[in-house]
């Protein structure tokens, strides 16, 4: 049917049973972000996300800033992530211009990149406990977190936006006493995590809103290109740190955590396995690192690229995933261009295929566990 508005205008009348609902643009902690659901009742029809409101011309200004005064401002996509996302551009940045990373630095770095990599998925895991409306599991992470954060102030003096990684390795060494204050701490915070079970994990009103929603096949997992946890919530065994390992990764003794189920309570588990695997991490690095020696190869002043029009691509695995960074260089002590792979975005592909058929109040814990970062995907 359709009804007239004017001579020659005519539209279609809408299915009367369909409700469409703009959820956002909110700024939940993350982020802004817009999902345009379309709804029959209390069921999702369509969703049709809609990134793109933090955008922040990161690539664009890296064109016009030296290789390491990009460093600041690279960070602030995931600020709480920092040191993961700064890693495949200081990776990429060290091929470009062409200098070796010291021993002890690349072991500081693999000690860094764990903490931080935590502390991230700590704020995440806080951001799932109050969608799900569980304040308890808002309050623990938040307040565990601190005592990695007081060991990244420690070690770069900043808390949250440490710009540490730098082309040659890191900004400065380990300060005194450090070892023993970072074991400590990891040994009271891998205690702490594992409690997160008893509270969380096998609380049963979360496997009721979690288990068998928002189900991401093993096929539908590779076919939309997914990455880091919730890849590995689908049953694809693909850590970068096993399959490409950069720095120290080589030396490290852990295992990868891979789920199968491919629902929403298993992606949301994942990284609560990696934060224990972290640990070991850290402690694996600790034991293993040089005692002394240098932790950066200075650079000149305005660093160049060693042979012109390089192009180098490096990737690392951050707290959401594979994190990649493609640099063109002409030979200036600027880069020509580059171009930052985030996860993020690869995660958000398969949501639409994941909330189509499910109940509306099943949209948070579908959402979230795709470990998706506004800021870091619109950059």
């Amino acid at each position: 049917m359709s009804r007239q508005l004017a001579p020659g205008l005519e539209i279609e009348k809408a299915d009367d049973r369909i409700m469409t609902l703009n959820v956002g643009p909110q700024h939940p902690g993350s982020g802004h972000m817009r999902l345009v659901v379309k709804i029959d009742g209390d069921y999702i029809v369509s969703c049709d996300p809609d990134p793109g409101y933090v955008h922040r011309g990161e690539e664009k200004m890296a064109e016009y800033r030296n290789f390491v005064l990009n460093i600041p401002h690279l960070e602030r996509p995931v600020i709480h992530d920092s040191c993961n996302i700064l890693y495949p551009y200081c990776l990429a940045a060290e091929d470009i211009i062409g200098v070796e990373v010291p021993e002890r630095a690349k072991y500081v770095r693999v000690i860094a990149s764990e903490l931080n990599k935590c502390i991230y998925i700590q704020y995440w895991l806080a951001i799932y406990g109050i969608f799900l409306g569980h304040s308890t599991m808002f309050m623990w992470p938040a307040g565990d977190r601190e005592l990695l954060i007081d060991l990244m102030e420690k070690l770069t003096g900043a808390r949250v936006t440490h710009a540490y990684f730098v082309p040659g390795g890191v900004r400065n060494d380990l300060p005194a006493n450090f070892e023993d204050v970072c074991l400590r701490q990891v040994n009271y915070f891998e205690k702490r995590i594992k409690e997160y079970a008893d509270i969380f994990y096998d609380n049963p009103i979360l496997k009721a809103r979690t288990v068998g929603t928002g189900v991401l096949s093993r096929q539908d997992a590779v076919r939309f290109g997914t990455t880091g946890s919730v890849l590995r919530a689908s049953g694809v065994d693909f850590d970068l740190r096993k399959r490409e390992p950069y720095d120290a990764y080589e030396e490290m003794d852990f295992e990868t955590p891979v789920l199968k189920e491919g629902d929403s309570y298993a992606r949301s588990k994942v990284p609560w396995l990696d934060m224990m695997e972290s640990c070991r991490i850290i402690r694996d690095a600790l034991s293993k690192m040089p005692k002394s020696g240098k932790v950066r190869t200075k650079l000149k002043p305005n660093p160049k690229g060693k042979l012109p029009h390089e192009e180098v691509y490096r990737r690392v695995e951050s707290g959401r995933g594979s994190l990649g960074c493609y640099i063109v260089s002409d030979r200036k002590p600027e880069p020509y261009r580059i171009k930052l792979s985030v996860p993020s975005f690869r995660n958000l592909i398969c949501l639409p295929n994941l909330l189509r058929g499910e109940k509306l109040g099943n949209m948070p814990a579908v959402y979230w566990s795709l470990n998706y970062w506004p800021v870091e995907a619109d950059r």
